[in-house]
């Protein structure tokens, strides 16, 4: 079974994704952060959760799956935004999700494409 975890911030995201990355295959979605609730005030964020999830099945089980709040609406929106400028990432849009250490990404609505996840997460 996929191991998951979630953080929120860059620095976060960067020292876990190290981290997990070391034990095998790392998939990681970026998401608007979630509020006290706990939903993302990304509309396309909470469409493509439960896909990824639900793809995350197919997924190798020594896989891991990394959730990672890129911040508020107003931090993300800047376009100096770290996520947005950091070479590690360069994120166009969220949702991103991506097969950490490869060029394979799936953005916005491609995220809640089952048959689109269910390749990445194969390759």
């Amino acid at each position: 079974m996929v191991k998951k975890f979630e953080v929120e911030g860059f620095e976060n995201f960067k020292s876990k994704v190290e981290e997990l990355s070391k034990a095998g295959t790392v998939f990681v979605m970026f998401s608007g952060s979630k509020n006290e609730k706990g939903e993302s005030w990304c509309p396309d964020c909470v469409v493509a959760y439960p896909v990824v999830q639900d793809c995350l099945k197919q997924a190798d089980e020594d896989a891991h799956f990394l959730y990672v709040g890129v911040g508020d609406r107003t931090f993300w929106k800047d376009p100096n935004c770290v996520f947005r400028t950091a070479k590690e990432t360069k994120l166009n849009s969220v949702p991103t999700l991506m097969k950490w250490g490869t060029p394979n990404r799936l953005e916005e609505g491609q995220c809640a494409d089952p048959s689109l996840v269910s390749m990445l997460m194969e390759d």
